[in-house]
């Protein structure tokens, strides 16, 4: 082989691994940017407008459960923050159970999380709003961001419930911010919420919000009316 032939080759072989380096550092950029880019997105978009809440009192409050944990009629509602008929649940039904059933002592009333309406998206905003409200129920607080998580619906996967307008909703009530965050981010209470899921697809929940009294459906595919679930307490406590 001449000289001239093998200088070529040389040349060639340092051209070919320059361009095979160029593509593996331009692959590596965009690897990186498209693990970055949600989080890009979330600190580039505006928290936008809170609708602030007034925090009210509820009876008997434990973690996401109010009334007589001895009470003989336990309700279980199953629901998820971004749906809408939940919200009316709760700002309707949920508060006239509150008003009129609970402060009987005969009545346990528990929040059970079925975020399944991000399912089918790579955006998991009940997943998310699911875990915040369990880091506000850490600092006691859990009716008060689920309050606040309802006031502030406005659809599903449209970064409503974006990990910073999360986070400024913690702010908002005055809860201590740090905590919350390491809490949000660590996502503590997974299991938590995996359990409550389970839960829910062992009583057979198709949608949301399910109300169970000591286990039984009240209205299965509705939600139920007031009367329906007073209804079903009655005859649970033999009325």
């Amino acid at each position: 082989m001449s000289k001239y032939k093998h200088e070529r080759r040389q040349k060639r072989a340092r051209e070919q691994r320059r361009v095979a380096f160029i593509i593996i550092s331009i692959a590596v950029v965009l690897m990186v940017l498209i693990i970055a880019l949600p989080t890009l997105i979330d600190a580039a978009t505006p928290v936008g407008e809170i609708v602030q809440i007034t925090p009210v009192d509820r009876p008997m409050v434990s973690g996401k459960t109010m009334g007589n944990p001895e009470a003989p009629v336990v309700i279980e509602v199953f629901e998820d923050f971004q749906c809408s008929a939940c919200a009316s649940y709760t700002f309707n039904t949920e508060k006239q159970i509150i008003t009129d059933l609970i402060p009987t002592g005969q009545v346990l009333y528990i929040f059970r999380q079925y975020p399944f309406l991000d399912n089918n998206s790579s955006i998991k905003e009940s997943d998310q709003a699911a875990s915040a409200s369990m880091c506000a129920m850490e600092q006691e607080r859990f009716w008060d961001y689920h309050d606040m998580l309802y006031t502030n619906q406005s659809g599903e996967n449209v970064s409503a419930f974006s990990d910073k307008r999360l986070i400024a909703f913690a702010d908002a009530l005055g809860l201590d911010v740090p905590a919350f965050k390491s809490c949000f981010e660590e996502n503590r209470y997974q299991d938590q919420i995996d359990q409550d899921f389970a839960a829910g697809d062992k009583l057979e929940v198709t949608g949301t919000p399910s109300v169970f009294v000591n286990g039984k459906v009240i209205k299965p595919g509705y939600v139920p009316s007031y009367s329906d679930i007073k209804e079903a307490v009655d005859a649970a406590l033999g009325n």
